[in-house]
């Protein structure tokens, strides 16, 4: 599908990528404590399926989890993402990919509901609960975790920030090709088109979440999942 950006889209996607390979960042993570104490789930934010300014960004998401997944840091992955500026169920992609690469199937999950980052966290940490998963944490990129910071903090402080250590992923690897039919979203109508700029900012910020302990209609559109 073609589509243009504008400029000031253009250059948030080009500083989003740059932060998201910021070498010279000093690693906080100590991965061998999170070796000896793994999360139960990791949630890992979706990316808009070909979307040629945010592939890489795409690949490095899904082979930190692959990398944490094998490293036993991670028992389980929650991809979060819909439909938004593509065509294609961004989570169902990311699951399909994982698939590829030779994740168990069983121990990953999509979430497809969710529109923005911050959405990302809340339906995913929702989804997470049902499972049964009670240590979580948010699995992405510098820049992505840098603005998520705050809103983690404020509504599940309980949820830790696993930021990507490029040293640790090769993004030189041979990339599968897939078949990403199955995440096709039919009738699909892109954000932009269905919210102005100021509601989709709103919806950044986490001001389109309704809690789903006041929405019952909430568990009508999260699939009820069981827990191999």
């Amino acid at each position: 599908m073609k589509r243009s950006l504008s400029t000031p889209a253009f250059i948030s996607c080009a500083f989003f990528i740059l932060c998201s390979f910021d070498k010279n960042k000093k690693d906080s993570n100590n991965l061998k404590d999170k070796i000896a104490n793994p999360y139960d789930v990791i949630i890992v934010p979706g990316v808009p399926y070909q979307d040629p300014l945010l592939k890489s960004v795409l690949k490095s998401r899904i082979l930190w989890a692959k990398y944490l997944f094998e490293k036993g840091i991670a028992k389980n992955i929650i991809f979060s993402g819909s439909s938004v500026y593509t065509p294609y169920i961004e989570s169902q992609v990311m699951k399909i990919y994982a698939d590829s690469l030779g994740i168990p199937s069983k121990n990953t999950f999509a979430e497809e509901e969710a529109e923005h980052s911050t959405e990302n966290i809340f339906y995913s940490v929702q989804m997470a609960r049902d499972l049964g998963f009670k240590k979580i944490a948010l699995a992405t990129d510098n820049c992505q975790a840098i603005f998520l910071k705050g809103y983690i903090k404020k509504k599940f402080p309980d949820v830790e920030i696993i930021t990507i250590q490029y040293k640790k992923i090769n993004m030189k690897a041979a990339w599968p090709e897939i078949d990403a039919e199955p995440a096709y979203a039919n009738n699909f109508v892109s954000l932009a088109k269905r919210e102005n700029k100021l509601n989709r900012f709103k919806g950044t910020m986490g001001k389109n979440i309704i809690d789903n302990k006041k929405d019952s209609s909430f568990y009508k559109r999260v699939p009820v999942l069981v827990k191999n």
